[in-house]
């Protein structure tokens, strides 16, 4: 049986953990769910409905489907896996090592030809792209101050 894929923020299903209790099974992949999750908290978020963080446009996630598979491959994540994200969609876990990086992040990257708004725009209406910001996408946005420091 199919469920509905959510389309709205869940203040309570989207909570940041805090707190010493482990949600993954390490404490790297548990600081990058409390990135996540902490991004998009309204307090946080500019319109989390939409999963933007800031700016407008920038998503930490492309869509809720992709956000909650990011948190739940990011919560069966081995010490020796690799969580792979391509524009805000998990695409895949990859056997790695205890000291590779547990999430590869890799936003709206498009070649010269095709690196503008207008090809940008139509990738993201097919849900094919997101626009990540400079920290949006990445989970690490920590208000208007961490802008000015990564400019």
């Amino acid at each position: 049986m199919k469920t509905a894929s959510v389309t709205k923020y869940d203040p309570v299903k989207y909570k940041t953990p805090t707190g010493t209790t482990l949600n993954c099974k390490g404490w790297i992949q548990e600081a990058a769910l409390r990135m996540l999750l902490n991004n998009l908290n309204p307090e946080v978020a500019e319109r989390p409905d939409d999963l933007i963080v800031y700016g407008g446009r920038g998503k930490a996630a492309r869509n809720f489907d992709a956000l909650d598979k990011i948190i739940a491959g990011l919560k069966i994540l081995e010490n020796d896996e690799s969580l792979l994200i391509q524009s805000g969609k998990p695409i895949g876990i990859l056997k790695t090592h205890k000291d590779a990086p547990r999430v590869l992040i890799s936003n709206s990257q498009l070649v010269p030809n095709w690196a503008n708004w207008k090809h940008f725009d139509e990738l993201e209406k097919k849900g094919l792209m997101m626009y990540g910001q400079m920290t949006a996408g990445s989970w690490i946005y920590i208000g208007s101050q961490g802008i000015v420091q990564g400019t």
